[in-house]
């Protein structure tokens, strides 16, 4: 049997300053445990849909629906809903410094918890938790600005997953990080998958889908869902990934065999 459907988008519709489209009727769900690559271009929507599934935004008309409810501005201002979301759901910026903002990275990754009520105790408890599977413990003390930009990001994942959310959702991840940094992360991407977390990505790194993705989901420059697939099908359709301009022409060559001198 399919694992059941925890978000459900249909026709959803958004762009800025009613002006600049960002999503144009977009529809897809995704299934508990599964990890789902949303591809396409720079500009094609996919901060933007990431933004709306963790309820930063809203769409312009068309429905989200997590966990079994309708997520929409009113009903996040219902406390009871907005905490059951916020604690069920985690959001992992592309720019960490958009997410670490306390003194101590100690304290950034406290904040979560006690903002949905733990005790301090409790929290503390979670923080060493997450701390220590991060391997991050030598930083406890530190300020964000003391960090590298690969600290930044182990601390802002920590944030997230010390409040052990049901999916989690990353914008370009491996965006700006040194080659260790990226190898980590998406190593930790994969063992979130098989510990049973479902995992929504934006990326345009075609290298690590094997790894970080069971299915994607392809964006058009015309902010349209214009494919679906698994990994492999997705990578197989090189007309699609030229179409969509997540390759370029010359990557094409190898199909046109030698060329004379």
């Amino acid at each position: 049997m399919e694992p059941e459907p925890i978000l459900i988008c249909k026709d959803l519709r958004y762009a800025y300053l009613d002006r600049f489209v960002a999503l144009d009727g977009v529809s897809f769900t995704v299934r508990r445990g599964e990890k789902v690559a949303l591809l396409g271009a720079n500009g094609c929507g996919k901060s933007t849909l990431l933004k709306l599934l963790d309820g930063l935004l809203f769409p312009d008309s068309g429905s989200y629906e997590a966990f079994g409810a309708q997520v929409t501005e009113d009903n996040l201002e219902d406390e009871q809903f907005c905490m059951g979301f916020r604690s069920r759901i985690g959001f992992i910026f592309q720019n960490a410094d958009a997410q670490v903002f306390s003194p101590s990275v100690r304290e950034e990754i406290a904040f979560g918890p006690l903002q949905l009520g733990m005790s301090r105790e409790q929290a503390a408890a979670r923080v060493d938790d997450v701390l220590a599977m991060l391997d991050i413990a030598e930083l406890a003390d530190r300020a964000p600005y003391q960090l590298s930009g690969g600290e930044k990001k182990r601390v802002a994942i920590a944030s997230v997953l010390v409040m052990n959310p049901e999916v989690l959702l990353f914008d370009e991840p491996t965006a700006a990080l040194d080659p260790r940094s990226q190898q980590w992360l998406v190593e930790l991407i994969a063992e979130l998958g098989h510990a049973g977390k479902t995992i929504v990505l934006a990326t345009h790194d075609l290298d690590v889908l094997d790894v970080v993705a069971d299915r994607c989901l392809v964006f058009s420059e015309q902010h349209q869902l214009v494919a679906e697939g698994t990994v492999t099908e997705i990578l197989a359709d090189r007309d699609l990934l030229l179409d969509v301009n997540l390759v370029h022409q010359r990557s094409q060559l190898h199909r046109l065999g030698p060329v004379a001198g």
